[in-house]
């Protein structure tokens, strides 16, 4: 059976160029912290993808943080920051490292609501801001740039003005958007900007945090002085090739996301004539790639365990709690905790064709089509 792979957000699949670098990244030998040719070998592959990231969202190349995943770009932005604060507003869309981080890291939290178009609350976040209490301090802020489920796309830049009013501090998970919308890091306004190599077609492991000058962050990993004292640790070479090659990819694959929304919408129409289907997200703007579709009845994992069986996958609810019996949070945020469970997530990435996301259409009515008989 040729299976279809529809599950991108989760993790993409691994670039030729990516599997070029990894393999030439395994003949180098020496540790980028030595001064010996060998050493200098290693550092420039290191370099390389610091100037590769920032050619990808912008920035500098000297504000790259390596980190070993996108979920430790985020705790280290966020535990990293709270000792310069007290209180942290958190939206109900952030993915699961994002929102667990902020509970945990001794701040004060102010849940950010959400609109059932999945867009956060921005009038409720200026109302906030602009009745907030001088002895709170300044707030740190959290919120995606575009969401792992349904896609949609949130207005950073009018928050990050928001949050520079009172001095307070913003970072953005842009794990998911990266390499499927464009990203200039400075134009945002955002304080510090996480994103990984496994999303863009690179290896699982590897991810980096974008930090502007002047933000002061504690290390999460101590015992050296690698990534300018904030993360020790010998530095994963071969991963960092294979994310340096990702990212010079997704680069020049952007315009390749854009055809996909013709693709998408043409799959979501042809969804919504085969059942009584529900597609979150869709009056809002969101990324090229993604449906986040509800069928009322049919539980989320069973339909993608149905669609398996038709050699189809697709992913159900975040990727880091997949498998776990629980309602996707950015869902119940938006209202839609009644249908939550009855979700799938459709992805398509560099590597997907028209007739992938017909073969999907095809299996997944198949499928309904036997729940129907058998209600």
């Amino acid at each position: 059976m040729t299976r279809v792979y529809l599950d991108n957000n989760a993790a993409a699949p691994l670039r030729p160029e990516v599997k070029a670098a990894i393999t030439q990244a395994m003949e180098l030998t020496g540790n980028p912290a030595s001064v010996h040719a060998g050493g200098r070998e290693a550092r420039m592959v290191l370099e390389g993808t610091r100037r590769a990231i920032s050619d990808l969202i912008g920035g500098q190349p000297d504000w790259v943080v390596l980190t070993g995943s996108g979920t430790e770009a985020n705790n280290l932005a966020i535990k990293g920051a709270a000792p310069e604060h007290k209180h942290i507003i958190v939206s109900g869309l952030e993915h699961p490292c994002v929102a667990q981080s902020s509970r945990t890291c001794g701040l004060t939290v102010h849940e950010w609501p959400v609109l059932s178009s999945g867009v956060a609350d921005v009038e409720w976040l200026e109302h906030t801001l602009r009745a907030w209490p001088q002895d709170n301090g300044a707030p740190l802020v959290t919120l995606m740039l575009a969401h792992n489920e349904t896609g949609v796309i949130q207005p950073i830049k009018r928050v990050a003005r928001l949050v520079r009013e009172v001095g307070g501090r913003l970072h953005v998970d842009a794990v998911q958007a990266a390499g499927k919308i464009d990203i200039d890091f400075e134009d945002l306004g955002c304080h510090s900007l996480a994103i990984a190599a496994h999303k863009l077609g690179g290896p699982i492991g590897v991810g980096a945090l974008m930090v502007a000058p002047g933000n002061k962050l504690t290390p999460l990993i101590v015992g050296g002085g690698q990534e300018r004292g904030l993360r020790a640790g010998g530095a994963n070479i071969i991963g960092i090739a294979g994310f340096g090659a990702a990212c010079k990819a997704a680069k020049r694959d952007l315009p390749h996301f854009t055809q996909l929304a013709q693709w998408r919408d043409a799959f979501e129409d042809k969804m919504r004539k085969a059942g009584p289907v529900k597609i979150f997200g869709d009056q809002a703007e969101r990324l090229c790639n993604t449906s986040c579709i509800a069928t009322p009845g049919f539980a989320g994992q069973s339909q993608v365990m149905a669609l398996d069986l038709e050699g189809v996958c697709v992913g159900s609810g975040s990727a880091c709690s997949s498998g776990k019996p629980r309602p996707s949070a950015g869902l119940v945020a938006m209202g839609f905790g009644d249908l939550a469970s009855t979700s799938i997530r459709v992805t398509s990435g560099w590597a997907t064709k028209p007739e992938d996301y017909q073969a999907c259409v095809e299996a997944w009515t198949t499928a309904f089509n036997r729940v129907m008989e058998l209600a």
